[in-house]
């Protein structure tokens, strides 16, 4: 039987911010050295140290956003040790990720480099835990002042005449963790006070966006709810903070220290971790009912920064870089992802997937002793959907019921969907998460007429396949040809596990 729904294509609602296809490199493992950044004197094509290959393949994804330094990082590191002659910058040890020395020979001018090769906005994730309000509010002064002033004569004597934009301007990460162990309440001062001193030079806006909570803790997001209350939600720009974070990672092992292998896994596995992703639509949902109660004119943003899933590291590889390989099962926690943040892009206004290069769910896997660049399951997805972005959200309404399965005492629902208009252009995305089933929808279109339309699937003979460089293509997307458009109606075949998109012009 099939599953039927209905999309008025007419009817639209909440834009899809492009920023929710956002992404995250920390000075973790090899995502910047090794990954984004191999120096000039590598044999691997470069432009000033910045690894050509992995540029332009992030490019095809219209990359609209790069958070760093961090994570964890970011509230260890200070800036200052990032800049000048890259001969005479400090050496600090990453005390998070591994106990490796941090040479700073990618700094902030190499960060900004790569934004703008990438033509992706920086989003830059200022130092509270071990930090000071005049070392974070210099940062802002040397990347965005014009004219004359201590920190803009510091940035041309290191070459840069121009000022950077930047928008985006995170007040620390993890305050409840690894970014000072602080409580919500001490931590909500903090930030009023640091994004006091964060000035806005010239054009320059800034978007302060403050350190949320981690998964469900909801009272963290109320006590920073209130603080923005304090201050006159009703006149948001002006407040310390415009936007607040959450992080949430897809973790299904039984312990933290034992999260299970990302491609030795079998299908019970397979469902739980799809259970663990579903559940990121509750703890939206969950944050956004806190600050609708505080702000219900929804001015102030809500943040995923760190998403994605998180599995134990590759064997043979240092436990700190937090290197995973990437499967089919990867993307599928992805795709559905994207369909949750559609749904809430009334409130949600980024998203960063952790992480970009080499850590976690990467998009893109370099061999350390080679020129070797592997493109994930994972980048297929951003790729097939990177027609959402800015577009205008539809609401999928279903006619009769999502299949579903039990998974120990949960219930996961098979199909996901979410679909969207781009001026006069429609995408349709839909996954099948059954393992072994196939499934047939049936969506009648209202108030467009749908001609010929491009299909692209995603998927393999297997959950575990992954891609390497022996086998690059393991999973990739292909044109499919079970759609169709009749009457009014699009009809698809969703093989089990496999990924859609579905687009064409009204």
């Amino acid at each position: 039987m099939a599953i039927e729904a209905v999309i008025n294509v007419d009817l639209g609602g909440p834009r899809i911010n492009r920023h929710l296809y956002g992404h995250f490199a920390e000075h973790l493992g090899r995502c910047v050295y090794g990954g984004f950044y191999v120096g000039e004197d590598s044999g691997i094509p470069n432009e000033r140290g910045l690894r050509l290959d992995v540029v332009e393949a992030l490019r095809e994804l219209h990359i609209p956003n790069l958070r760093w330094p961090g994570g964890c990082f970011a509230d260890e590191y200070h800036w200052r040790d990032g800049i000048g002659p890259r001969d005479r910058r400090p050496v600090m040890v990453n005390t998070h990720w591994g106990g490796v020395e941090e040479n700073n020979h990618f700094g902030t001018h190499e960060f900004m480099a790569l934004c703008e090769m990438l033509g992706a906005e920086p989003y830059i994730a200022g130092n509270v835990g071990s930090g000071t309000v005049r070392e974070m509010s210099e940062w802002v002064e040397y990347l965005t002042r014009d004219g004359d002033s201590p920190m803009a004569r510091l940035r041309k004597a290191n070459g840069r005449e121009e000022p950077w934009p930047v928008r985006f301007w995170g007040l620390g990460n993890e305050a409840w963790g690894c970014g000072g162990n602080m409580t919500a309440e001490h931590y909500a001062q903090e930030a009023r006070r640091y994004g006091t001193y964060c000035r806005d030079y010239g054009g320059n806006t800034l978007y302060k966006i403050a350190a949320g909570a981690n998964s469900a803790d909801y009272a963290w997001t109320e006590t920073l709810m209130k603080q923005v209350g304090h201050l006159g939600c009703r006149h948001v720009s002006s407040t310390a903070y415009h936007a607040l974070s959450v992080h949430y990672y897809t973790v299904t092992g039984p312990t933290w220290e034992q999260k299970g292998s990302a491609t030795a896994f079998d299908t019970g596995e397979y469902y739980r971790t799809m259970v663990s992703a579903a559940r990121i639509e509750e703890i939206l949902a969950g944050h956004e009912a806190v600050m609708d109660c505080y702000d219900p004119g929804r001015s102030v943003g809500l943040v995923l920064d760190e998403w994605g899933t998180w599995f134990d590291v590759e064997p043979g590889t240092n436990p700190g870089f937090l290197y995973q390989q990437n499967t089919l099962r990867d993307a599928l926690v992805a795709s559905t992802h994207f369909d949750v943040f559609h749904r809430h892009a009334d409130r949600l206004v980024m998203a960063n997937i952790a992480q970009t290069v080499n850590v976690l769910q990467a998009m893109i896997l370099t061999d350390p002793d080679s020129d070797a660049m592997v493109l994930t399951p994972t980048y297929h997805v951003f790729h097939m959907n990177r027609g959402h972005q800015d577009a205008t959200s539809l609401r999928v309404d279903f006619r009769t019921a999502l299949p579903s399965r039990a998974v120990g005492e949960a219930t996961l629902t098979t199909v996901s969907m979410s679909a969207s208009r781009k001026d006069s252009r429609l995408l349709v995305s839909l996954s099948n998460l059954d393992a072994d089933e196939g499934a047939e929808v049936e969506i009648e279109l209202r108030g467009g007429a749908l001609g010929t339309v491009d299909a692209v699937i995603l998927t393999s003979g297997t959950l575990p396949d992954h891609n390497t460089p022996e086998s690059p293509s393991a999973v990739a997307p292909r044109p499919y040809d079970g759609v169709t458009v009749a009457g009014g109606t699009l009809r698809a075949h969703l093989p089990a596990h496999s990924f859609v998109t579905v687009s064409g012009v009204l």
